[in-house]
Formats: C-alpha cells, structure tokens, sequence
C-alpha cells in the first residue's frame, strides 16, 4: 500500500479541464458550466491558466442581458491558485482548506494548464486511502 505521503496531486487530477477563452462572455462561461456540470472553470489566455471562475462567482449575475456585457476576463478570480503536478496530495489539500478554496489549477513544468484538482478530488483521494485501495 503506497503511503499518503507520497501521493502527488497529478494522480487524482482531472485532466484537460473543460475551460474557457478569457474573451468569452459571461453568459458563455455559465452555459459551458452548466453543460459540463462543472463548479469551477480555469479562463485560458493561449496554453495559460490566466484566472478561474467559481459557480459562486456567476451568482452576482442573474440578469442574462447584463451578463453579456462582461467577459471571463472581467469577472475571473486572477493568478489561482496553482500548483506542479508532482507536488504531494498532501500538501495541496492543506492549503485548499487553509485558503477556503475550492479548487486549483495544476501545471506542468512550463506553466502549461495540465488539469485541475478540487476538494471533490482531495475526497475522492482520501475516500480510497480510507478503504485502502491506494496501491
């Protein structure tokens, strides 16, 4: 049985998370999460993880014709939090709960958008360490 420690977040990751141009429109990003059933969606500029919008974050905007005013960009929590994808579990999802955070994005060596990791992720982790099915 692998020990906790040295699980890396890259193993319970989603890869190529669905994410969205940091042009697109407001109205856009809460169709692609609600298609996706996604809560947390990283806003790209090329290869780059530039920002990320939460579901809590679309909450201000109920009325659909103001929201078309603004872009990813304008409504995006900038410079997430963000993390290699060989830093250990462990220490990711401490800093989750430490930061009351939901999520992060996580990246290769070159700072290229490999996936994202949220707390639904640490519990599916933890959930298989319980069980002892961590190998």
């Amino acid at each position: 049985m692998k020990n906790f420690e040295d699980i890396t977040v890259e193993e319970y990751t989603t890869p190529s998370p669905i994410t969205v141009d940091e042009l697109a429109s407001i109205t856009e990003v809460a169709e692609v999460m609600k298609k996706n059933g996604v809560r947390h969606i990283p806003v790209k500029s090329g290869d780059k993880a530039i920002g990320i919008i939460s579901e809590r974050d679309l909450k201000v905007f109920t009325n659909s014709e103001y929201a078309k005013k603004f872009t990813a960009k304008d409504l995006m929590t900038e410079e997430p939090f963000e993390v290699m994808f060989n830093t250990p579990l462990v220490d990711v999802a401490f800093k989750l709960s430490e930061k009351k955070i939901g999520s992060a994005v996580v990246t290769d060596e070159s700072g290229d958008l490999m996936g994202i990791f949220t707390v639904t992720d640490a519990l599916n982790a933890l959930i298989e360490v319980l069980r002892g099915s961590v190998e």
